[in-house]
């Protein structure tokens, strides 16, 4: 089931993506001689209004196959035929239409769930930022001049940005009215694995979040990872892993870590490293509230946002090498995911699985719009580019030129496909 839901999310995804560039082109007076779902040999197929339509046998893939679009044709009907900005907005319309569709599943997540404010719900003891004014229920709007619009945005804040031993300056709400603040926030140099887990008697020692480049990341460990053992002592609950730890405080001596990972056992190696920890001071909302229509409607928009902003800032990670290629995922860890979250989502009834697969098509529909508007050769992005040097020099560049640059780049993100996709089926193995 959870295969065929995945295979479900990726032709929607890709539906939607085509279905802009095809209903931009036949407004542009472009011919589309395929529209197709799918690759490989034809399934099932018809004709209509001049375009075939298809459903081929591989559903991972589609595609809008317009008259003359990699060749030099300018005869009436092909893709050069049309204006500079006809093109244009037909190139444009596949990512444009990703949006769109992140859009209209973040409506419906909001209106069903409802959005998660920002706002304050607890101190650290001793916080320097409640002893600088900070308050239960105020609502944080910007972290060191960087916008805030929901709780998740403060998480991405001190995942990407990283929160360093300097002075922290806080914009907030309260009643109404706008308030700013300046405090030193609380921190400490000790030896750390770089992980969270929730210290619970009733729960296995979960782990909740991973810290790039931290020893647990080095080595593979992930969030929703199940510690059992540390060293040969069996670890039953997040108590028993805190008690663990305060009895054996860890030092530059190397852990043998046991987790499991769907129903498999794993062991790591890991070696803490002296790190500065720094802490906001706060305790913030990730829980959701419903909102009406207005709310709706912005928060909708926001949920876009959020997933564009992540995304955009996880390639920043990747191109500055603070990220791996190596922790990517392709299709196999993608269709993985959706798996695993359907799985784990289906304890808490229909209503939670059907909420965080749209949060999937969500999260994915908005990378789809990003990556593809990247200026890689191949991608919408780069046909873009070249579009954009023909509308600034008043004539196109050479087709076979652009042709072989496209093709070279297929190439290279086809091999890049390939890598990711064996490092996803390593990692499941």
């Amino acid at each position: 089931m959870k295969f065929v839901i995945a295979v479900v999310i990726f032709s929607v995804l890709i539906l939607f993506h085509e279905l802009g560039h095809f209903l931009l082109a036949k407004k542009n007076g472009i011919i589309v001689d395929e529209f197709s779902l799918g690759m490989g040999p034809r399934l099932l197929s018809f004709e209509k209004g001049g375009t075939r339509y298809s459903i081929k046998l591989f559903p991972l893939g589609g595609s809008c196959m317009m008259r003359g679009e990699d060749e030099d044709d300018a005869s009436e009907g092909s893709f050069n035929s049309a204006s500079v900005l006809g093109r244009i907005s037909v190139v444009a319309a596949g990512p444009v239409f990703n949006f769109i569709l992140a859009f209209f599943c973040g409506l419906i997540v909001v209106g069903a769930v409802g959005y998660d404010p920002a706002e304050v719900i607890g101190f650290a003891e001793d916080s320097p930022a409640a002893q600088a004014g900070l308050q239960e229920g105020d609502v944080i709007t910007k972290i060191n001049g960087t916008n805030v619009d929901i709780g998740r945005d403060i998480y991405n804040y001190e995942t990407f940005n990283g929160l360093k031993n300097q002075p922290i300056t806080v914009k907030y709400e309260r009643d109404g009215k706008e308030y700013s603040l300046t405090y030193e926030p609380y921190h400490e140099t000790r030896y750390m694995l770089g992980f969270n887990y929730a210290a619970s008697e009733e729960y296995p020692a979960t782990v909740t979040a991973i810290s790039l480049n931290m020893p647990f990341h080095r080595a593979g460990i992930l969030a929703e990872d199940v510690i059992t053992e540390v060293d040969g002592t069996a670890i039953h609950s997040g108590m028993d892993l805190m008690e663990y730890f305060e009895a054996h405080p860890l030092g530059t001596q190397s852990l043998t870590i046991t987790y499991e990972r769907d129903g498999e056992e794993k062991r790591a190696e890991v070696t803490p490293v002296k790190h500065t920890y720094v802490e906001l001071g706060f305790g913030y909302n990730t829980g959701r509230e419903k909102t009406g229509p207005l709310g709706v409607l912005k928060y909708g928009a926001v949920e876009v946002k959020y997933w564009i902003k992540t995304t955009v800032q996880s390639l920043g990670m990747l191109f500055t090498g603070k990220v791996r290629v190596n922790d990517m995922s392709g299709p196999v860890g993608v269709v993985t995911v959706i798996g695993d979250t359907y799985e784990s989502s289906r304890s808490q009834g229909g209503l939670i699985t059907w909420i965080n697969m749209l949060n999937m098509v969500i999260l994915l529909s908005a990378n789809l719009g990003i990556m593809n508007l990247l200026p890689i050769p191949a991608l919408d992005g780069g046909r873009l580019i070249f579009l954009i040097i023909e509308g600034i020099r008043g004539k196109a560049v050479n087709r076979d030129a652009e042709g072989m640059v496209h093709f070279a780049g297929f190439v290279l993100l086809l091999g890049l496909i390939v890598y990711v996709t064996i490092q996803d089926i390593t990692r499941l193995f």
